[in-house]
């Protein structure tokens, strides 16, 4: 969310700071356009920031998803060899043997 709305506050600050840079043309002010110049790489760099932040955090519901996945198969092979284990008579404690017996 946060996102979006500084796009679109950049996108609208963008387009006026193309106007302004057309009237400062007109004048012919270099200081104006040296402090346009700056503006909009500091708003380039922003926004390849803020795509740099996307990625990432795209990258990071990715990696929840599959550690989720992974802590699920985790639990179905915990249960497996759980039961394997109470099967087995190798695996059974001396109470369980003596009262077989």
């Amino acid at each position: 969310m946060y996102i979006s709305v500084f796009l679109r506050v950049a996108a609208l600050h963008s387009k006026k700071e193309d106007e302004y840079f057309t009237m400062s043309s007109d004048d012919g002010d270099l200081e104006n356009q040296a402090e346009l110049e700056e503006k909009t790489r500091l708003i380039n760099q922003v926004l390849e920031l803020q795509h740099t932040l996307e990625d990432l955090s795209a990258r990071v519901d990715a990696v929840k998803e599959e550690n989720l996945k992974l802590k699920s198969e985790n639990q179905v092979l915990g249960q497996y060899i759980e039961n394997l284990m109470s099967a087995s008579s190798v695996f059974q404690t001396t109470e369980t043997k003596s009262k077989r017996k």
